[in-house]
């Protein structure tokens, strides 16, 4: 039957078309030329009404119009060959429906793939983005994840050395057996761990605070695990800075409340002393020496009293443009003539490029310069050198000045409280205490801060860093 139909339209110079009523699609033509496509929509609108142009067989599945068998034009068929047409297209239909079906299947999978891949490429694109090192294991310990930051600095590892190796094989700072334990901790109670970590990997020492996430990919047990390493030493230091500036003002605030309670009785028992030592005839050289010592221990508490005021209460001082190499210069005139500031050997290396761009007042900035040369001086126990050193920083945004001795040094545990106000290494009698922390005071006051770096046995340098002003000579 169908034979006799193709021959039947091949005879008569027919083409055979297939619509989905939109466009043709040509899949047998002999030589007529293709009806358009706005008449093959109206006919398949009227149901494939006959007409003398085409000959128009509908495709239906599922009561949905799929498009039409199309002649043109209409060839001379027996009832007996359109029926085996409507036959054809009642079979046709289903198979179109299906290979639809099937195309916008394809489409969509090929589009959903399509966003998956730009959806990994952007979180790819962010984990490498990030400004701390990341990376994942899964309970087998084996990186699954490693983002660029891991791959940088001294202790970097690339991403292809890293994926797929287990982490003991690629981390060696720490000791496997103490990496295992924090990871099954995690695994086990899924529970966010951090802690801090310090390092010299880079030459200087670097805090890092490290970040053991718990991940699970359904409502099971942990999977992974993320870790993150954040350099945090900037962090820790503002942190101190802060916790320093806090305790500073406390102890201001006390030293204001009771100052003056402490200096009048002060007074009265030197006053007193004085006038027993002066009413008392030829008095025995004992009772002399300790009237003298009751008036000079006096004299040493009103010392304190008066550095505790000039700590907790700063005088207003008139600030000017203020060349730091020359306060240096001045610094040490004044102590050139102190007997025992004489035995030390003084070296300066003075940048010579600086010029008046600190602006603050410079009877403070010698106080601060000068108590850290007298503390310079008893760490080197009066024999060594001591050098001062002043440089632009990097940016020339601060003018960097040091004080660098070759003394005891300090020792770790004491870095952080030196500060502190009456905190001193000092033996007994050799200090109160209070002269970093008015050096300290001075300098934030000046907007700007004090740096330690201190090896025990080999010496120390103190690193006052302060602001460049761009002010060319008159006071704002």
């Amino acid at each position: 039957m169908l034979g006799r139909v193709a021959e039947t339209v091949r005879a008569e110079g027919v083409s055979l078309w297939l619509s989905d009523g939109a466009t043709l699609r040509c899949r047998a033509r002999v030589g007529a030329p293709p009806p358009a496509a706005a008449d093959v929509r109206t006919r398949i609108a009227r149901h494939g009404a006959p007409g003398d142009d085409m000959l128009v067989v509908r495709l239906d599945a599922a009561r949905q119009s799929l498009g039409a068998l199309v002649l043109a034009p209409p060839p001379e068929l027996s009832g007996e060959e359109r029926t085996f047409l409507a036959t054809v297209a009642d079979v046709l239909a289903p198979v179109l429906r299906h290979s639809a079906y099937a195309q916008r299947l394809e489409s969509e999978v090929i589009e959903r793939t399509r966003q998956i891949d730009r959806e990994r490429r952007i979180t790819e694109r962010i984990i490498d983005s990030l400004p701390v090192g990341l990376y994942v294991i899964d309970r087998d310990y084996r990186i699954s994840v490693w983002n660029r930051k891991r791959e940088t600095g001294l202790q970097g590892v690339s991403r292809e050395d890293a994926l797929g190796r287990t982490i003991f094989e690629i981390l060696h700072r720490q000791p496997a057996a103490v990496l295992r334990r924090e990871f099954d901790d995690v695994f086990a109670t899924g529970r966010l761990q951090i802690f801090h970590m310090e390092s010299r990997a880079s030459g200087e020492l670097r805090t890092f605070r490290i970040s053991k996430i718990p991940m699970r990919l359904d409502d099971g047990p942990v999977t992974h695990v993320i870790t993150v390493g954040e350099d945090v030493t900037e962090w820790r230091d503002a942190q101190e800075r802060f916790s320093q500036a806090e305790k500073l003002a406390a102890i201001g605030t006390l030293a204001a409340g009771v100052m003056h309670e402490i200096n009048n009785p002060l007074a009265t028992i030197h006053a007193c002393a004085e006038s027993l030592e002066l009413s008392t005839e030829d008095p025995s050289p004992p009772l002399r020496d300790a009237l003298r010592l009751i008036q000079a221990e006096v004299q040493r508490c009103k010392g304190i009293t008066d550095s505790l005021l000039d700590f907790s209460r700063p005088k207003a001082a008139e600030k000017t443009l203020v060349d730091v190499d020359a306060t240096i210069e001045r610094t040490l005139f004044l102590l050139k003539h102190h007997p025992r500031f004489k035995r030390l050997t003084v070296r300066t290396e003075l940048d010579g490029s600086l010029g008046p761009v600190v602006y603050g007042n410079e009877e403070q900035i010698v106080q601060v310069f000068m108590a850290l040369l007298l503390n310079a001086m008893d760490a080197m126990r009066e024999r060594g050198t001591v050098v001062l050193r002043t440089r632009w920083s990097d940016d020339r945004r601060h003018v960097l000045a040091e004080v660098v001795d070759e003394g005891e040094g300090i020792r770790s545990a004491d870095l952080p409280k030196i500060f502190e106000p009456f905190y001193t290494t000092k033996a007994p009698g050799r200090g109160t205490g209070l002269g970093l922390s008015i050096c300290y005071a001075i300098v934030a006051e000046h907007g700007g801060r004090i740096e330690v770096d201190s090896t025990p046995g080999e010496g120390s340098v103190f690193r006052i860093v302060l602001p460049r002003t761009e002010q060319s000579g008159a006071s704002p």
